[in-house]
């Protein structure tokens, strides 16, 4: 049951963290857009030319959010799910990122982003690409392969507490 709410937690601090940014200023999160639209920004001049799907700027945000949730959940999993082995440690946090990053897929990215005018870069607002769910499923089997790495540190981080 303490899994069950943390996960339901977990996306709920989830949506509101990336919801208010996306809504507030696309282009923030304008790397986790299909490359097609990085492409169309790029054109129209409304972002500068990039070599990469992310900047360093962009892969920074991504690697403090991922050193934020280790540490985040060591201390969660060990404190209330009582978890004190690296087994423990790991499946409990890698239940919650599975939980979280398919949420971030289905309902976040093919469901919200997929169709909200709201979430669209002016200029681009008619293109298809929009709608590539399979550019978010992929992203989101990426998450949980870099998941494994980072729940195994939450499950090394146990033993240590």
């Amino acid at each position: 049951m303490t899994l069950l709410i943390e996960c339901v937690i977990g996306t709920i601090l989830f949506t509101a963290i990336v919801i208010p940014v996306a809504l507030k200023n696309p282009l923030f999160i304008i790397g986790d857009y299909p490359p097609a639209i990085v492409k169309k920004c790029i054109e129209l001049k409304i972002i500068p030319e990039r070599k990469t799907r992310l900047t360093k700027k962009e892969i920074m945000k991504k690697i403090i959010a991922c050193i934020l949730f280790v540490l985040l959940f060591a201390f969660i999993v060990y404190k209330f799910n009582g978890a004190n082995t690296f087994i423990k440690g790991f499946m409990n946090s890698y239940i919650i990122w599975l939980v979280i990053a398919w949420y971030d897929a289905l309902i976040i990215d093919c469901i919200f982003f997929c169709h909200s005018k709201k979430v669209r870069v002016p200029g681009t607002e008619n293109m298809k690409e929009y709608e590539d769910y399979w550019f978010h499923i992929k992203g989101s089997i990426r998450g949980s392969i870099i998941g494994i790495p980072a729940c195994a540190l939450v499950g090394l981080l146990v033993i240590i507490l």
